[in-house]
């Protein structure tokens, strides 16, 4: 009985066994086979994405809101790798080379373009996508409408693949402008940045970030890149998009108030590409053949505060050329010696010898601290013997004796020569002490050279004051190479210098001394360095910080930030030894060495100060130098193997002065000067609430310079934005 019992329920159990597996298998089976397609579907429309929206950068405006730096659409084809990474070798082979023939591209150069930097057979940085591994790729930019509704018409045979709209840079150019340099470039976020980013919780970078590489798309990257935006999107497996959740509209980046003005730009840009063309046209009475010309900068500073109005530097490059994706070509040029490194700034990251523009300051040295005054005189003879070799003048000839203020004006080399010899004699004429106390040395670091000036632009030179130090330190640094080369036979002049440094290249001798003072040996200056010095001659003293960056604004137009203009020092000069290099330099634009250029200009009028300059280099023709100045602006004008200071820069300079005046021929109109009242203006631009800019409002009618009183230039950017309606600018317009 008991035996029975147990089998009973032993049979129970085991078929509710069987009847629990066959359920399991039916229920399998039906979902599988039958309703397969259904819960297939299903789960395929159940996958949610995320998918950044990047944000428009904000713009870059002129002193006038004028726009320098703008957005446009620009459709982009991207390739997302996790996608293709689950098709089968033989699918996603097909869809490359589809999407190949459909861009125009080789199936090798696709294959490059969807790499990422660093990766085996990626193309080089910039040029491959150095953005994160894990955002699609994009590998093909700027393509047609056309083209890319096609690509997303046809998504069942493009996975993984889209088109979209995206922001990019635009340069709208007013006047013809350039400005690539002070303007920068971007080049989309690396793997590293975006690591930096996530470990600091910032919420404005992406995976679709652009980055500032350069000029002041760099120094205010993190104002100008707005924060980014998110789309929901509902895809299948094969990354097709299915439906559209949830959106968050990306935060655009604030716009960048600068102090350049677009027309005092263009007149600066064409002026030196014209002087450059010129030279290049005219015989070098010293070598018998053409000006090589090769480089070039000019830069107009507000005297008064700093502010840089217009920098221009040749060669230059379209900044277009980083919208879009750079070619290798490209890439290569803009590194390249031979096309003259076009990415290089000459204004703030170029470094030349100064030449005779460098004489103001060392007479600020010699008479503040070297005991010498306007009284005294000196022979500016044709040349002066200084140990066993003759130091000649270039641009003067002899003058007999003479005093600073005619120095200056004739440019005599022989008179400064004696200043500076004079003084290394009265200093102990010590050629191995490097702490000897040199007061040109020190007036030369008081004015900015030597080191970096301060302006929001990175990346730039410091120039060199060649004094005892440095040239200690370089000798200890070459001594080695320059012993070995010595010891080679050969006569030449590299030769001979090589066993002359190796034996005493560490001393600083008279004639170290006397190449100093007039600009020449190894100092070097840039010519933003050179126009902040006399700035502070012009203004009494303050050496400023340029700046290129005048304000912040929202994107609605609030105010964020006002950038002041800086101090960096006041010059360790007697007002007295000012006013006197001050009036001395304004005897050089009327009969100096400039005057013959500004023959028929209202002198009486439009006061300019100037001083030439003709840097002579080893191996190289001479630099022309030509700085300008009165109590508003700075102009100053460098050409790289371009002959004399007047004789290769004068022309420009002036054209320069007359469109900062609106002077036509020997009257002075300042309602066509290119900036209205021939003064920067004081207040911002007025920012529309529909997004329209304004120029500023003048604060005051203009006088001419007859006394007569004009009616304010006009200021209107364009007749569209002078419309009626609701308008901000800058919290009622601060004045600065």
């Amino acid at each position: 009985m008991l035996k029975s019992r147990s089998r009973l329920r032993l049979m129970v159990v085991q078929i509710m066994i069987v009847s629990l597996f066959g359920t399991l298998f039916a229920r399998l089976w039906y979902l599988q086979v039958v309703g397969g397609d259904v819960y297939q579907a299903a789960a395929q429309e159940n996958a949610v994405r995320d998918i950044e929206v990047a944000a428009p950068r904000g713009l870059i405006v002129d002193a006038m809101g004028r726009p320098l730096v703008a957005n446009r659409t620009s459709w982009v084809v991207t390739v997302d790798r996790d996608v293709l990474e689950k098709l089968g070798n033989s699918t996603r082979t097909a869809v490359l080379a589809r999407l190949a023939d459909t861009l125009g591209l080789t199936g090798t150069e696709l294959g490059r373009r969807t790499k990422t930097c660093g990766e085996k057979g990626a193309a080089r940085s910039p040029i491959c996508w150095n953005g994160s591994p894990y955002a699609p790729v994009p590998v093909a930019k700027d393509v047609s409408q056309s083209l890319a509704a096609s690509i997303l018409e046809q998504s069942e045979d493009f996975p993984g693949i889209t088109a979209e709209a995206r922001k990019v840079r635009a340069y709208p150019a007013p006047f013809g402008i350039n400005a690539a340099h002070v303007l920068g470039y971007n080049s989309p976020i690396t793997e590293d940045e975006l690591d930096a980013a996530e470990k600091s919780d910032d919420p404005t970078i992406s995976p679709l970030s652009v980055v500032g590489r350069a000029g002041l798309e760099k120094e205010y990257d993190r104002w100008l890149r707005g924060s980014p935006g998110d789309r929901q999107v509902t895809v299948d497996s094969m990354g097709r998009v299915l439906g559209d959740g949830d959106d968050i509209a990306p935060t655009p980046g604030d716009t960048l108030v600068t102090t350049i003005d677009a027309k005092v730009q263009g007149v600066v840009e064409r002026q030196l590409h014209q002087t450059i063309m010129t030279a290049r046209k005219t015989v070098d009475p010293v070598s018998g053949r053409r000006y090589s010309a090769d480089s070039g900068a000019a830069v107009v500073l507000d005297a008064t505060t700093g502010r840089v109005i217009a920098m221009a530097s040749q060669p230059t490059y379209d900044p277009n050329v980083w919208t879009g994706g750079i070619t290798q070509g490209d890439l290569e040029r803009l590194y390249s010696h031979r096309a003259g490194t076009p990415l290089l700034s000459r204004a703030f990251q170029g470094q030349f010898a100064p030449g005779s523009t460098f004489k103001p300051f060392m007479t600020a040295g010699a008479m503040t601290n070297g005991g010498y005054s306007p009284a005294t005189r000196l022979n500016c003879s044709s040349y002066v013997r200084v140990g066993n070799r003759d130091f000649k003048n270039y641009e003067s000839g002899s003058y007999g004796y003479i005093d600073f203020a005619k120095a200056l004006q004739v440019s005599c080399n022989t008179f400064f020569y004696r200043v500076g010899y004079g003084l290394w004699v009265k200093n102990g004429a010590n050629t191995t002490d490097v702490d000897t106390p040199d007061p040109l040395v020190k007036m030369a670091e008081a004015f900015g050279f030597g080191e970096t000036t301060g302006i929001d632009l990175p990346s730039e030179a410091t120039g060199r004051i060649a004094d005892r130090k440095w040239k200690k330190a370089y000798w200890r640094a070459n001594k080695d190479y320059y012993c070995t080369l010595g010891k080679q036979p050969g006569e030449d002049f590299i030769h001979r210098f090589a066993r002359e440094f190796c034996v005493e290249g560490y001393t600083y001798g008279a004639g170290d001394a006397v190449n100093f003072v007039i600009g020449q040996g190894d100092t070097i200056i840039t010519p933003l360095q050179l126009a902040t010095a006399y700035a502070a001659i012009s203004n009494g003293g303050t050496l400023w910080k340029p700046r290129v960056a005048k304000a912040i604004v929202s994107p609605d137009g609030a105010l964020i930030k006002k950038i002041k203009p800086r101090r960096a020092s006041t010059v360790p000069v007697p007002k007295r030894v000012l006013r006197y290099i001050d009036t001395a330099l304004q005897g050089t634009t009327q009969t100096g060495t400039s005057a013959w250029r500004f023959v028929g200009f209202p002198l009486d009028k439009v006061k300019i100060r100037s001083k030439t300059g003709s840097a002579e280099v080893y191996g190289k023709q001479s630099t022309s130098w030509l700085a300008s100045y009165n109590e508003q602006y700075v102009v100053v004008m460098m050409v790289e193997q371009g002959g004399t200071g007047s004789g290769t820069s004068g022309p420009a300079i002036r054209k320069i002065w007359e469109s900062l005046y609106g002077v036509k021929g020997e009257k002075v109109d300042v309602r066509k000067a290119v900036e209205p009242g021939a003064k920067p203006p004081a207040s911002l631009p007025v920012f529309e609430r529909d997004g329209r800019i304004s120029a500023p409002v003048l604060q005051a009618p203009a006088r001419d310079f007859d006394g007569q009183l004009n009616a304010p230039a006009a200021t209107a950017v364009s007749p569209t934005h002078r419309k009626s309606g609701p308008r901000r600018q800058a919290r009622a317009g601060p004045s600065w």
